[in-house]
């Protein structure tokens, strides 16, 4: 490798750990039954700490922090292409975090085949990274569609069987179903803008950085945008794509549930941002509209049908795709204010949402049940846990001070400059969303309890998962300018790649 600029060792270790981390955790299960469980969790460790030692001491304006480029398949211009900028390594470091959490989260949940178990968790991790640091298309595509066979297991295997309702097995099915289709789209789009660079330029590759900039007629653009968009929505997942979120999160386990609706969902975002927006500007810009009116109907669709569960993770679900409708009104409203606040937005999101699922599963270890209707008058029974419980539920209605209001606040300021009658629609999300936190507080913790038998207090591990995202979400809303700086060059760059579009988004609101 000639280029010194794409010689970085460490981001293919990045994807490589996880991996190595996984078999080491399956094997070491025949040495001792806790040792997976700490395996995998260094290895997440790990993974987090490589990725601290490629942040910059001085934020560049734009461009790639970190490449690695070697050859994969020469004859097809594919490469083995990573690179890492403020977005792709905040979504890294949100990963190993999140990883790390599923784990502890699963430490005395996952009983049978804990090796295995964590083979499949350490493998999805993998994929994620991959998804964040892939910037040639067709490592990007293996990455996204190798995402969803650990998870397929992880919930099949490992998963909840439900009294009503469809099983584990069949939850993981329609889960891989709406990947798996939504996918094909992604390949056709992708075989397509690879197809008319050839055709322009004689130089095939999958290369993101050369494959932008590519010449397209408009309707070219258009269905090729599209392939890309609809694998996205669907993983997001908005109205009316949602179907599989709410049955994967009934039956996974709570570490799959945290590495769903913190990291799988994630990537939909940022894939939206890193591809759809650069690659497809113009047609981008001509869709916006419609991809914002998506989000208004996913904010108000979820938080409507949040507030009518009785199981307590189909709420919690819902109440993550009605984030995902900010997010997606964030990224179309194509100003930098509204873009940084997407990012706070999957980051905080992803913390909230994570503690939630974590503190349901850790409900159910004590109860037996994710039925909120028999979890009445918990405050009387275990005093230590609701007040974490109203926490994080304020946290996801965004109260001032924590991490979700700051990015809601900048999305929706951002998206009024340019859309104001879709803010003004949307922000009835943000009343919704206090009703159905409000209910999910009610039911959890007041009313008259079926026992008054005391339950088992939290243990310092599970106080100390809590805690942590805890303190991110307080740090996030008091001090957000640390996670607005490292991530202000990529999004300056996705801006600049908008530049013929940014002139005419103002149309949007008229």
């Amino acid at each position: 490798m000639s280029d010194p600029t794409l010689s970085n060792s460490v981001l293919p270790w990045l994807l490589f750990i996880p991996v190595i981390a996984g078999f080491l955790a399956w094997a070491s299960e025949r040495i001792h039954r806790q040792a997976p469980r700490w395996v995998s969790l260094a290895g997440m460790v790990l993974v987090g700490v490589l990725t601290l030692s490629q942040w910059p001491s001085v934020y560049p304006e734009s461009g790639w922090w970190a490449q690695f480029q070697g050859e994969w398949v020469p004859a097809w211009g594919i490469t083995f292409h990573l690179a890492m900028d403020g977005l792709s390594g905040l979504m890294v470091l949100l990963a190993a975090l999140l990883g790390a959490i599923a784990v502890a989260a699963s430490w005395n949940e996952v009983q049978k085949s804990v090796g295995l178990f964590h083979l499949h968790l350490s493998l999805m991790l993998a994929a994620v990274v991959g998804i964040f640091l892939a910037v040639d298309l067709f490592l990007f595509f293996v990455c996204w569609e190798v995402m969803l066979v650990p998870m397929y297991f992880l919930i099949t295997l490992w998963g909840v069987e439900s009294v009503s309702g469809i099983g584990r097995a069949n939850a993981a099915i329609k889960m891989f179903i709406y990947g798996q289709g939504s996918g094909l789209l992604m390949l056709l789009g992708m075989l397509g803008l690879v197809f008319f660079h050839f055709q322009n330029t004689k130089v095939l590759t999958f290369d993101y950085d050369q494959l932008k900039g590519t010449s397209l007629a408009p309707e070219v653009a258009w269905f090729l945008m599209l392939g890309f968009f609809m694998a996205f929505v669907v993983k997001l997942p908005a109205v009316p794509f949602h179907g599989w979120l709410p049955d994967a999160h009934t039956h996974a386990p709570t570490g799959a549930s945290v590495d769903i609706t913190g990291l799988l969902i994630k990537t939909s975002a940022y894939g939206i941002i890193r591809f759809c927006l650069p690659l497809f500007p113009e047609a981008s810009r001509e869709f916006a509209e419609v991809a914002m009116w998506i989000g208004v109907v996913t904010i108000i669709y979820g938080g409507v049908l949040a507030y009518g569960q009785t199981h307590i993770k189909r709420l919690i679900a819902y109440i993550s795709i009605s984030h995902m409708g900010f997010i997606l009104i964030g990224i179309y409203a194509f100003n930098e204010l509204a873009l940084q606040g997407v990012v706070v937005m999957m980051v905080a999101a992803a913390l909230s949402n994570a503690a939630l699922f974590v503190l349901a599963g850790q409900l159910y270890e004590r109860l037996g049940t994710f039925d909120m209707r028999q979890m009445e008058g918990l405050w009387s029974r275990l005093p230590t846990l609701p007040p974490i419980i109203l926490f994080f539920t304020c946290a996801t209605l965004g109260l001032p001070g924590l991490g979700n209001f700051i990015g809601e606040f900048m999305v929706l300021f951002g998206a009024f400059k340019v859309a104001p009658v879709i803010t003004a629609i949307s922000t009835l999300g943000m009343v919704l969303g206090i009703v159905f936190s409000l209910a999910l507080v009610h039911r959890t913790i007041y009313g008259p309890s079926a026992s008054e038998a005391p339950l088992p207090a939290p243990n310092f591990r599970e106080q100390s998962m809590l805690a942590v995202m805890m303190v991110l979400l307080l740090v996030i809303g008091l001090f957000p300018q640390p996670l607005l700086d490292s991530s202000a060059g990529a999004i300056a760059q996705v801006k600049q790649s908008m530049v013929p579009v940014t002139a005419t988004a103002s149309t949007l609101g008229e």
